[in-house]
């Protein structure tokens, strides 16, 4: 029941490090790496699961824009919302490769839904990306 507890921190920890709201999963990841209790597969596999579906919200935000952007919870202000466009305008579709930057990935995958990025491209590619990070993570940790 503990691990299952573990794996469910891990799980929220990257699902909220992949919204607006500031969480950093890696030293969550690292910490339970080092531990060496833990199934380094199952580890990398929960915070990349999380961690995408926590894009997928974002996403879900950009959809919406129209109806949120001017309330006062929303995370991004227009002018950043204008240069995360902006790129993605530039770069396209493969800039999802850097959701897993910080500062910069969280708007980009805001503005994959405003500019109505196909859902399924969008995944597979954000969870390329974020799973990528773990991996890179995981093999520095070991």
């Amino acid at each position: 029941m503990e691990e299952l507890g573990v794996y469910g921190g891990l799980f929220l920890l990257s699902f909220l490090a992949a919204t607006f709201l500031p969480a950093q999963s890696e030293f969550g990841l690292v910490g339970l790496i080092l531990a060496q209790d833990y199934s380094l597969l199952l580890l990398i596999t929960v915070a990349s699961v999380g961690n995408t579906l926590g894009s997928v919200v974002n996403w879900l935000l950009g959809r919406s824009v129209d109806r949120f952007s001017d309330r006062k919870w929303f995370p991004v202000s227009p002018a950043q919302m204008n240069r995360a466009c902006g790129w993605y305008r530039k770069y396209g579709q493969w800039s999802l490769l850097l959701s897993r930057a910080p500062f910069i990935g969280d708007p980009l995958t805001l503005a994959a839904g405003v500019l109505r990025e196909p859902f399924g491209r969008f995944l597979l590619l954000v969870a390329i990306a974020k799973t990528g990070r773990y991996i890179v993570v995981a093999a520095l940790t070991v």
